[in-house]
């Protein structure tokens, strides 16, 4: 099996608009979330969420451009390309055949969805549809562009798993480059669904948070009073490299890829296992591919929700898998200040658990106000304030509706 290593980082979350941005916010545990300015919130159950800050796409992206993808496919655009130029790739210089992308989205282009049908309901007569609609609702649409962009003519598709989408295009990237299959992949996610739809299907669904009176401490992963999750937007990208294409280049390499593990819950669809089965058994899949003991895990970025049921088997699935060892990790939950990105989520914080390892920092679990009896108290949840330790290895878990689990360890680069 060859090795795979990090060699490349692109961020766009709700607490910083590029790398740097973002994990200056993880240290500082900075909280994303404010009032929503995309649409009148007035009817809605939720008024809140976590948006990008000052940040303009046409900034980025020339305008025809812009008006031939929705918002999510815009975001993986810009990702990729500060993933790349971070990279130092020459793209001269490899092997195109050999460059894939795999990217992860929950949703899709739930924008423009919610456009076209909207501007149909107003009219009248012939239905009129965007003829670019189709191609920028599909998920897959994202991987395909940043492909054409760079000329990446290796493997390319999307991973739509819910929440754990992009964990999942990290794990397929990681596999495919140590069987050989390719030397380079731009795995990652993006989400846009801060939209009156999405909007008010998670609150039909009684997912997220209410606390319209404080945002700023709504998202409380394992606080007593938690009461569901706040939508983020923007996402993550990075660049897996093929160990011995890196060395030969002479390039940056920021940690290396351990081992993968994805498993289903197989019981509910949208609750967890109530004692975290599927997320112990995902976890333990992980740490076997890794051929890690979970003594080598310094730190597990949590999947940590700020739900009732969620929070609560995630601890207990830790526990299991951990035993005395959890009481000795940090833990945390960065959904605290970005709120859930869904489909991105795993790539923005596999890009957190990655900054551990280079910067010797745990990000903080910010918003913790009463512990949770149904909680062990004696875990070291890093709640309110960032750590200083050194990272040798993290593990980073997403779960999405479904019962998809999905964790994927990094550890510290050696040569």
């Amino acid at each position: 099996m060859k090795r795979v290593v990090v060699t490349g980082l692109g961020a766009l979350t709700p607490i910083g608009n590029n790398l740097k941005e973002y994990t200056e916010g993880l240290k500082n545990g900075i909280s994303g979330a404010c009032p929503i300015t995309k649409f009148d919130t007035t009817n809605f159950k939720t008024t809140f969420a976590c948006e990008l800050k000052d940040f303009k796409v046409e900034d980025h992206l020339d305008r025809r451009a812009m008006r031939r993808m929705d918002l999510f496919t815009q975001y993986g655009m810009i990702i990729s390309e500060e993933a790349i130029k971070d990279s130092g790739l020459d793209l001269e210089k490899i092997d195109l055949d050999r460059a894939g992308v795999i990217w992860g989205s929950g949703i899709g282009g739930l924008n423009t969805l919610e456009e076209n049908v909207t501007e149909h309901a107003r009219g009248s007569g012939t239905p009129r549809y965007n003829p670019f609609m189709i191609p920028k609702m599909i998920p897959d649409i994202t991987p395909g562009l940043i492909s054409i962009k760079y000329g990446f003519r290796g493997i390319n598709y999307a991973t739509v798993s819910a929440c754990a989408s992009a964990s999942h295009s990290i794990i397929n990237s990681f596999d495919y480059i140590r069987l050989g299959k390719a030397d380079i992949i731009i795995a990652g996610g993006s989400e846009a669904v801060i939209t009156m739809t999405g909007m008010g299907g998670f609150n039909a669904m009684k997912a997220l948070s209410t606390r319209n009176d404080d945002p700023k401490t709504a998202s409380r992963p394992f606080d007593l009073d938690r009461d569901g999750f706040i939508l983020g937007e923007g996402g993550g990208a990075l660049i897996l490299e093929e160990y011995e294409h890196a060395k030969k280049r002479g390039a940056k390499i920021y940690a290396e890829v351990a081992g993968g593990g994805m498993t289903a819950d197989a019981y509910h669809m949208t609750a967890p296992h109530p004692e975290g089965l599927g997320a112990r058994n995902v976890m333990k899949v992980a740490l076997a591919d890794a051929k890690m003991n979970p003594e080598d895990i310094n730190y597990v970025n949590v999947h940590g929700t700020s739900t009732k049921l969620g929070d609560v088997a995630e601890s207990k699935a830790i526990q299991k898998v951990f035993g005395d060892h959890a009481y000795q990790m940090n833990i945390s939950s960065t959904k605290s200040m970005t709120g859930h990105l869904l489909g991105a989520a795993g790539a923005v914080e596999a890009i957190a658990g990655i900054m551990a390892i280079q910067e010797s920092f745990v990000p903080p679990t910010i918003n913790h106000f009463t512990d949770d009896p149904d909680i062990d108290n004696k875990l070291n949840l890093t709640f309110n304030e960032a750590q200083s330790r050194k990272v040798n290895a993290v593990l980073s878990n997403t779960f999405g509706f479904g019962g998809h689990n999905a964790s994927v360890i990094f550890k510290r680069y050696t040569k």
